[in-house]
Formats: structure tokens, sequence, C-alpha cells
């Protein structure tokens, strides 16, 4: 078949064939030896042209082990042909208890193709490919392929799956079926929870200032500030070691004291003040608390009538009332503990923040101010309330712990968080807070990477995207964090989308490994081609004339970059197309 090499460079090589008509076989991406007597070289069919077809460089082959790169050209003289189907196992993994199935190769004769499970899942992972292509299948089948492996129980995995669309409650429900020690945990953003769902749930508690700055659309770094304060505040308010109380008096009282000390008139000054007092009120505080004077009361509201000479009529009687609920030891006062507290409670610190440090008086700071109490009030308002009602306080551990195990501590391994049911910018903060929380916990763990996390991200686009406004906010994004620090910690990413195009640029960068389904958008084909490590046009060109349900895999786990069938998941997830015939033909009833 093979005549001669005509040409050798550093990365490819022509060889002349001869009688090119007779041959039957499709020689697209076939893998062909080019051997004299000193070594073997490695090499993967890129093109056919007349009588000539081009290679491109793989690596070597030695003692019938592959190994990734060459040194050493081969001889202008060396012998060619095509590998056959026993030696294309050296490019792929054996059948052991690490390895699990794949797919299959659909150019030699589906030769089952295995990987590591570490080489592929102690690594970010990303599958990008159109829709239809295939990946939703995809990754039904890779999970299901991990539960199904012989000799390999993963009872200790946690999938954590943020489900955009609910397509994957089909397809992994019953992994019990296959092993009753494996189970499936489905928690859900619906109003209407079915028997197998839980109610999403999130302990305010456990959230960060960077949390709340997310779940509150913050905008300005300015806002950070008060955010932190108002945290502060509702845990001193929930504390059961302070008089909470006393604690409120004094904040409206400096409150006060601060406008009347101020050089607004009497009339603004008082109209400051029962502003004050409309949002943040106590007994000892509100119009209607009685003052006591030498033989004589009068209601809040009424010491501040204005005289003819534009005093208030009872000055002396405000300020000694004032004066007396202000205490400077509050004033150091820091939340030690985190306490229980509700969205209610934190409205009630977030408004006594605001006129305590008079961010609602300050012409800079007043519409973050005040945009922050308008998102609060709305969240409070929403529907979205609910996933933030518990009854009981529950630390992070104990969170996490009921989050993976159920009521007789047997261990979920699949973790679906069904996010259909809210918008995107919403599911975009729960699936942010809820990767921190994880991340954070796996941060702590000792020994290091102990228990593993795989999360895995539906239509990443939507959540992990470039220019985030949490570069700016908080200096960081977490998707960003965790692609460049989570391996380490044993949190990987799993990405996937068919717009990469719109993900961040980092998160992208460090991906290890790729499943590249059908992608036609020339967009999205040229940032593969700039922002993928290791990769370049020939496998990029791959994807383009695949069939549905195939990719192009390579990364850390392949040894070279290869075209993989997978099999259709059983049961589907779904994720097919609307049976438009069937719902469009007229039935008539009987």
């Amino acid at each position: 078949m093979f005549d001669r090499i005509i040409y050798i460079s550093d990365s490819e090589a022509r060889v002349h064939i001869h009688n090119l008509n007779t041959i039957v076989e499709d020689l697209m991406n076939l893998h062909v030896l080019f051997e004299d007597d000193e070594k073997k070289v490695l090499a993967e069919i890129d093109s056919i042209s007349e009588d000539i077809i081009t290679t491109r460089f793989l690596g070597e082959v030695v003692n019938n082990q592959f190994f990734t790169g060459i040194i050493r050209k081969p001889k202008i003289n060396s012998s060619v042909r095509i590998i056959t189907r026993d030696e294309f196992a050296m490019l792929v993994m054996k059948e052991g208890k690490e390895t699990i199935l794949l797919g299959t190769s659909p150019l030699y004769h589906d030769y089952p193709i295995r990987v590591n499970v570490n080489d592929l899942f102690s690594f970010h992972l990303c599958i990008m490919g159109n829709t239809g292509s295939g990946k939703s299948c995809g990754v039904a089948r890779l999970l299901q392929n991990v539960f199904n492996c012989p000799g390999f129980l993963p009872y200790n995995a946690n999938f954590i799956i943020f489900d955009s669309t609910g397509e994957y409650r089909n397809a992994l429900s019953n992994i019990n079926s296959i092993d009753p020690n494996y189970r499936y945990n489905l928690y859900s953003t619906s109003e209407e929870i079915k028997d197998d769902e839980e109610v999403l749930k999130i302990p305010l508690w456990l959230l960060t200032i960077d949390d709340f700055a997310l779940l509150l659309s913050a905008t300005s770094p300015t806002q950070i500030p008060i955010i932190e304060r108002m945290l502060q505040l509702v845990h001193i308010f929930q504390s059961p070691d302070v008089n909470v109380e006393a604690y409120k008096d004094h904040l409206i009282a400096k409150a006060i004291m601060t406008i009347l000390y101020s050089n607004s008139t009497s009339a603004k000054k008082r109209d400051d003040i029962f502003s004050i007092l409309s949002t943040c009120s106590t007994p000892n505080f509100n119009l209607d608390t009685e003052i006591m004077g030498v033989g004589y009361s009068r209601r809040f509201r009424e010491c501040f009538e204005i005289e003819t000479d534009g005093d208030f009529a009872e000055a002396v009687l405000i300020t000694r009332y004032i004066t007396e609920h202000i205490h400077k030891e509050f004033d150091q006062m820091k939340f030690n503990q985190i306490n229980y507290f509700t969205l209610e409670d934190l409205e009630i610190a977030l408004n006594f923040t605001l006129i305590s440090e008079g961010w609602l008086k300050n012409e800079q700071t007043y519409g973050d101010s005040l945009t922050l109490k308008v998102k609060l009030h709305t969240l409070i308002l929403s529907g979205y309330s609910r996933f933030f009602r518990l009854d009981k306080f529950i630390d992070k551990r104990k969170y996490l712990y009921d989050m993976l195990f159920d009521n007789n501590g047997r261990k979920y391994q699949v973790i679906n968080f069904n996010l259909e049911d809210v918008d995107d910018n919403f599911a975009k903060v729960l699936t942010k807070i809820f990767s921190k929380i994880v991340f954070d916990f796996a941060k702590k763990l000792e020994p290091r990477a102990s228990i593993p996390f795989n999360i895995i991200i539906e239509e990443a686009h939507r959540y992990i995207q470039n220019n985030d406004i949490d570069n700016y906010l908080l200096g960081y994004n977490i998707f960003d964090r965790i692609s460049k620090e989570g391996r380490k910690y044993g949190v990987m990413l799993t990405l996937i989308s068919q717009r990469p195009v719109e993900i961040s640029e980092t998160v992208i960068s460090q991906c290890s490994n790729f499943l590249i389904f059908k992608l036609n958008h020339p967009r999205d084909v040229e940032y593969i081609k700039k922002m993928v490590p290791n990769i370049n046009s020939e496998i990029v060109d791959k994807q383009k004339v695949l069939q549905v349900g195939n990719c192009v895999g390579f990364g850390h786990a392949f040894k070279v970059p290869m075209i993989i069938k997978m099999e259709l998941p059983n049961p589907m997830p779904l994720s097919s197309n609307a049976d438009v015939y069937a719902r469009w033909t007229y039935k008539e009833e009987k």
C-alpha cells in the first residue's frame, strides 16, 4: 500500500501511495508506524491528496509501549504500515480496577477505549458541542459507566451536578438498581416537591460576605463594608450573650445624636430622626415613647416641635434622654460566634447598619446603600426566600454531611441540583455559593484532598463567564479559583457547554481533559484553537465531521487524541427533541 517516504519535517511526514484505487478502507485518522532498524515512530494520517498522504508524528513505540513525543525522526527509508487492532491496544488503557470504559473506537472496529479513573476525574474536564450533538447523553453514559464498572465500587464518589434544565434526573436516579450501595439525591427548586426530591435549603449563617454580595447583586466595592457591618450586627442581635435591646438603643441614640449636631435646619433634623425611627425602633426609641421630664412627660414626637426661634421645644430633654442610652463599650463589640438568623433578621440588621454608619446620609454611598436595601427586601418578598428558610441552626460540617448522607447514614454518590425552576441570575448565584461552600470545606480537610468532589456544571457558559463582575467586586471569581487551586484540594470541575467562547478563559485554560462533540460556530472553533492547551488545528478539524454521539477526546487521560463513539445511556437523560409529528397529529377521540 505505502510506497516510500518523500518528505519529513519536524512534525509530519508525507508518504507516496501506489495503487490508490485498489485501497478499500478509509485511511483518514488511522495510525501508522514508521519502522527502521533503530526505532518505531507512531503517526496519524491527517490528509490524503491524490497519491500522497500526510501524517503527523505522535510519539515513539519502545518495547510495545507508546511514549508521547519524539526526538529522532524516522529515516527516509523507513517502512510504513498501518497499525493492527492489537497494536492499537497500546494507545488505550487495559481493562482493570482503576480504569473505566469511555466508549469505543469507530476506526478500529469498535475497540474499547478505557481511561484511568485518576487521569480523567482528578483533573478538570471540559465537554463541548452543539445542541443535539450528544453532550448530555455522553455525560450520562460516562457517569453510568463509572457505577457499572465491574470490580470497582466508587462508594465514596461525590458527583455534584448543577442541572440547569433537569436533564439528568431520569438518567441517574436509578443507580441503586446497579448496586444497593449507590444512592442518588435530588434537590429541587420547584415549589411543588415530588416524593423523590428534597427542598433546596441554604443556611444563611453559613454564607460569607462575598456570598451575600452575590446574593444581593452588589455592583460596587463600596457595598462590601455595608454587607460586612450588616453581618456583624445580625450575629450580635442574635447572640444570647448580648443585651440586644440596649445595644439597639445605643445604635439609634448615636445616629440621632449625629443628626442633632449636624449643620442641617431643625426641620431637616426632625425629618431625618423620624425617618430613622420609621425603620429602626425599640420600646425606648419610637415616636410614641414617653420621655419623663421634671414633673411632666412628653412623647418622643412632641419633643421635636419647633419653636419660633427655630430650636426644638425640648432640646435639653432630648439630649439628656439620648445620652443616657449611649454606652461606649458597645462601640468595640464584635460578633464571636455564628448564630441562627432569618432574612427578616438580616433586614433589621441592614436597617441598623445604614442608620448607624450614616451610609444613607452620604451622597456618594446613598445609591449603593439603597440598592442593597431594595434587593434584600425584594428577596424576602419573592418566592426565592423559601430556599433560605430553615427552622433550626446547623453548622457547615453537619450541613454537608446531610447533603452527602441520608438519614440512615448511607452515602449519596450523586447529588443533583435541579435549577430549572429559577432564572439564570439566581441559578448562577446558587451555583457559586454551593461551589464555594464545597471548596472552603475541602481546603480545611486533613489529610488534604481526602474527600474528592467532582462538580459538574451543565450549560457552564451561563455561570462561568468572561468579564464576570466578581473579579471587580470581590477580587476573585470562585470558579477561577477552583480551576487554579481546586485540584490539589480534591475539587474538580466538569464543564458542559455549547458556547465555549462565553466561558471564562482562565477556567478553560486550566482544564486538562477535553471531550469535543460536533461544533459548528466559527467563533467557538477559533476560541478552542486559541484557548485550549496542547491542541492543534488537526484535532479541532476532526470534530467538524463527527456523527451525533461521537467526540474527540484528548488531554491528560489520553495517550493520543482519538475519536470516540459513546454508547447511548440507559436510561436516557431528558434531552431529546420534541416529537413534533406525534404532537401535531390529530387523534380523533374514540
